[in-house]
């Protein structure tokens, strides 16, 4: 299985809850493999996929149902 990853940029400061609820948001996405965020950068979370199941714009638009603004970046 060929994997894809994006990082996605989102605009807003958010607690913890609000990362979290993201974070597992993402990870119910079908074709996601993994989610990671540092703890210095908590704006840019990285999305592992298999793009045969899931479209990259499909994860950022899983972000932004969340209720936040974001973005893919380094496409």
């Amino acid at each position: 299985m060929d994997l894809a990853d994006v990082t996605v940029h989102i605009d807003e400061t958010l607690a913890q809850v609000g990362l979290d609820g993201i974070e597992n948001a993402l990870r119910r996405l079908d074709g996601v493999v993994s989610v990671g965020r540092r703890a210095d950068k908590r704006h840019l979370m990285v999305v592992k996929f298999n793009p045969d199941k899931l479209k990259a714009v499909d994860i950022v638009q899983c972000v932004r149902n969340e209720g936040v603004h974001a973005e893919l970046i380094g496409l």
